[in-house]
């Protein structure tokens, strides 16, 4: 797996007994394949194909060449392996969201650390998921990803909010407004800024600053990590993390 050159083209295969994730019209999502076991990235292609609103646009095995192919193809969300042969994605998808902060990035990994998804979401990732999941759960996130919202399973984002995260007294002082507190609860909801501005009846440009002020008092760089470390520390109750 990984060696010798890699095939940047997506499968042709026929889709056969893969259900539509999502059988509503809309625009087609271009979807860019990294991951360096080209078995899996071909059979992710014909899946993806196979979809009324997915295509898969290319495939890389390597994080540079996922880099590359971004630039070259310009696909509206990646699928991101973490274990790649030159670096792991999380550093690819922090790289990748600096550069093209429109593109998504939906984490696709065999590995399950709590510290791994918080890293993921820390670097801009939409999706964190495990391999050993449902296919239509892939699809069904690549589109929520490209609706600005986040995916991560419950399994997962239980384990997160369980995990022990050192705060900094600056962050650990800083009181929310209560504004600001309405807005955490809609995150909490997984409402993107979009959805939280309409339920506040606000502009959705003044609701991006309250979340920036959130996520700047929490110490914290995605809507998912501010949930989390607000949930550690009182601020929200467990089961408000939708």
């Amino acid at each position: 797996m990984g060696e010798g050159p890699q095939d940047t083209r997506c499968g042709e295969a026929e889709l056969r007994d893969v259900p539509s994730s999502d059988p509503s019209p809309g625009p087609v999502i271009r979807v860019l394949v990294v991951d360096d076991h080209q078995t899996l990235a071909d059979l992710l292609a014909v899946a993806l194909d196979g979809q009324a609103t997915l295509t898969c646009v290319g495939h890389a095995g390597t994080a540079a060449e996922g880099l590359r192919l971004v630039d070259e193809l310009q696909p509206d969300v990646v699928l991101m392996d973490v274990s790649l042969p030159d670096f792991d994605g999380i550093t690819a998808t922090e790289l990748l969201r600096a550069s093209h902060p429109d593109v998504r990035v939906v984490i696709l990994t065999a590995r399950t650390e709590p510290a791994l998804v918080g890293r993921a979401m820390a670097a801009g990732a939409s999706g964190f998921l495990t391999k050993d999941g449902a296919l239509n759960e892939v699809l069904h996130s690549l589109n929520i990803a490209h609706s600005g919202a986040t995916t991560v399973p419950a399994h997962l984002l239980h384990g997160l909010l369980a995990a022990p995260a050192a705060e900094s007294p600056a962050a650990a002082s800083a009181a929310l407004t209560d504004r600001e507190y309405q807005v955490l609860r809609l995150m909490a909801e997984g409402l993107d800024v979009r959805m939280m501005a309409r339920s506040l009846g606000i502009s959705p440009h003044t609701c991006r600053g309250y979340v920036k002020s959130v996520l700047n008092k929490l110490d914290t760089h995605s809507q998912l990590e501010a949930v989390a470390v607000a949930t550690r520390r009182g601020l929200l109750r467990p089961s408000d993390a939708a």
